[in-house]
């Protein structure tokens, strides 16, 4: 019973549930995934189980493994351009690749200790955290060439799951010791990790990732677990770490893996709830999160090139995509009637808020290609583009992540052009 209400407290806590528009793309592979990162729309990197890297040069419609000469678990990627990265991982592993990763050369790291973050602010100077979870011993290791040296910064009895840098001296590392004990910690530091300060310490859960939209409003996600499973934990500074809140609006069931923001207002969470692999995303700075929901298992890492181009990694080589934001979203059904002509309906309802339908009709089989345009001219969005056989279509398009306004909808198909208006009032 306890289960249930907490599953219904979710409910009505987040603001809003929509089936985001997140395509499954083939990574070629069945091993968990667990950082994803992109340096632009084309270009990423996957890492994750027993050495596996995965590069795509054309937004992830290929997925190519990379030989990186290990069979040692990786947990984080990270690039500071197109061409040079590193990955950290089990037993201490540092990897570098300084060819786009053609080629990965190990980094000596100075630790037999997991390492499960990774971040650089230039092609010289970056941190790494780590720990091991059974002795509650927590590291941060500094190198400032690039890896070619890597000295410990710091030692403390918590294991670090993630850390995030805004400039070359102030940085902040979050995590937390093992599953049922719940001490989570937030460091930070000014001085480039010459010395590290708690700004938070104590039973709260585990976190396991950190990011900053600017020198002062910061977010790190995690989980608390005991006796009834596994609760979600969202915590929030507006001050550049000296506090931190706690959003209670997000306590559920599961987990909070990554955090990742575009910009100020737009950002994403990716994790596991009763949902199975859960994504949630905000376009107001975190004042409102819309759960959107996967379908998959467990999601561990997620990463955006603008507020509407992004990928998620997870379990058994599980890789998203969506070109929306994830909010908008398109569901379509086939009528059971042959045409005799073209044909474009008025959208119904409109106005409408945030959802409304489109029905379309093609006498033969063709190419169709609805698309969304602003009062501009701008596209926003592809509601359909395949080829379809005759038949007359009703799709429903949901527009939770765009703003009230005057929208143009258009279906190309054969000949046929066509184009109306719709309105849409929140």
């Amino acid at each position: 019973m306890r289960q249930l209400l907490q599953t219904l407290f979710f409910f009505l806590l987040v603001t809003q549930i929509c089936f985001g528009q997140w395509y499954q793309q083939s990574s070629g592979t069945n091993k968990n995934l667990y950082s994803v990162q992109f340096t632009d729309a084309n270009t990423g990197f996957a890492v994750g189980d027993s050495g596996t890297i995965l590069k795509t040069t054309d937004g992830g419609g290929i997925w190519l493994t990379q030989n990186d000469g290990t069979i040692k678990h990786l947990y984080e990627v990270y690039f500071t351009t197109a061409e040079t990265g590193w990955a950290v991982g089990d037993s201490g592993i540092i990897l570098k690749t300084n060819n786009g990763g053609s080629n990965w050369l190990s980094q000596t790291s100075g630790t037999m200790l997991p390492l499960n973050g990774v971040c650089f602010v230039d092609a010289s100077n970056g941190w790494a955290v780590g720990g091991e979870g059974n002795y509650g011993i927590g590291i941060i290791l500094h190198t400032t060439n690039g890896g070619t040296d890597w000295v410990q910064q710091f030692e403390v009895m918590s294991v670090l799951r993630d850390i995030c840098f805004i400039d070359a001296s102030t940085g902040t590392a979050v995590g937390g010791w093992p599953a049922l004990t719940n001490i989570g910690i937030i460091l930070k530091t000014t001085d480039s990790g010459i010395t590290w300060v708690e700004q938070l310490s104590g039973s709260f859960g585990c976190l396991y990732s950190i990011t900053f939209t600017n020198s002062v409003t910061g977010f790190a996600v995690g989980v608390w677990e005991d006796q009834r499973g596994p609760l979600t934990r969202f915590f929030q500074t507006t001050d550049g770490g000296n506090t931190w809140l706690q959003n209670t609006t997000m306590i559920g069931n599961g987990y909070f893996n990554d955090v990742f923001f575009t910009d100020f207002n737009n950002g994403t969470i990716a994790g596991s709830t009763f949902f199975g692999g859960t994504i949630l995303r905000t376009t107001d700075g975190g004042q409102n999160w819309i759960l959107q929901i996967s379908n998959t298992g467990e999601l561990s890492g997620v990463s955006f090139t603008d507020a509407n181009n992004g990928w998620a990694v997870g379990d058994n080589g599980t890789i998203l995509h969506t070109t929306n934001g994830g909010v908008s979203f398109v569901e379509e059904e086939e009528i059971n009637e042959i045409p005799s002509i073209y044909f474009l309906s008025n959208n119904f309802p409109n106005p409408f808020n945030p959802s409304t339908k489109i029905n379309y009709s093609i006498p033969q089989s063709s190419n169709a290609e609805i698309k969304v345009f602003d009062i501009l001219g701008n596209e926003i969005e592809t509601l359909v583009n395949e080829v379809k056989p005759a038949g007359t279509y009703e799709l429903t398009w949901y527009a939770g992540n765009l703003p009230s306004g005057v929208y143009f909808y258009q279906l190309k198909a054969g000949e046929f052009i066509e184009t109306k208006k719709m309105l849409l009032l929140k």
